[in-house]
């Protein structure tokens, strides 16, 4: 999904341009530009799966939300399933974006994971929406194909957490085993603090104590 954010991969509008300096002084309300009812429907939808306790979100929900017609979001994306395959690209280029800014800072093994794992929860923190997404939560009734994404996301960042740890020269007697065990423990604490962020109403953050319980793990 191509939407502006900020630094911490928080979903933000898109910037308004100047006025023209020749725009009539009652100007008629302006239609969305091509793109902006879209991100407007992706954006409406993050927010919706913000609200703590949030049931499953229909279409007829969202565009009440928005004060549209259903026909209308359906002009935008095929199916309710494509909204959420929309969120699911945000998290994806978030997420590799974060990962490739790291290794290119941070050389191989236990810091530039931690840094990653950090990074990836500061923007579930930012994005409650999107954490739940993440973990499912928001997908238990909707097209199996969106929790396959979400498991691929984690199965790719796993993979990258053994290479990171295996290149890094841990000193280890079976370095490859030890690194895909810390890679699994690690994916495995990410979605339980996702888990518990979103089951509680967003209260529980998941950077609570996050330095001290990485320092048990790497």
């Amino acid at each position: 999904m191509n939407t502006e954010t900020n630094d911490t991969g928080h979903m933000s509008p898109p910037s308004v341009e100047a006025e023209s300096s020749q725009a009539p002084a009652s100007p008629a309300r302006k239609r969305p530009k091509p793109g902006e009812r879209r991100l407007q429907i992706l954006q409406t939808l993050a927010g919706m799966l913000e609200q703590p306790g949030a049931e499953r979100i229909t279409t007829a929900a969202l565009s009440a939300k928005l004060g549209v017609s259903e026909a209308a979001l359906y002009r935008h994306f095929a199916s309710k399933a494509q909204m959420f395959e929309g969120l699911i690209d945000f998290v994806e280029q978030s997420v590799f974006a974060f990962v490739r800014q790291i290794a290119d800072r941070e050389p191989a093994g236990p810091a530039q994971v931690a840094r990653t794992v950090a990074l990836i929860l500061q923007f579930a923190e930012k994005n409650p929406g999107m954490a739940r997404v993440m973990t499912g939560d928001a997908l238990v009734f909707e097209n199996e194909r969106l929790q396959e994404r979400m498991n691929l996301l984690f199965d790719k960042l796993e993979s990258t957490f053994k290479q990171s740890l295996r290149d890094g020269g841990v000193q280890s007697d079976t370095p490859t085993v030890d690194a895909q065990v810390t890679a699994s423990l690690l994916v495995a604490f990410m979605m339980g603090r996702m888990q518990r962020f979103a089951r509680s109403g967003f209260k529980r953050l998941p950077s609570e104590n996050l330095q001290a319980s990485l320092a048990r793990v790497l």
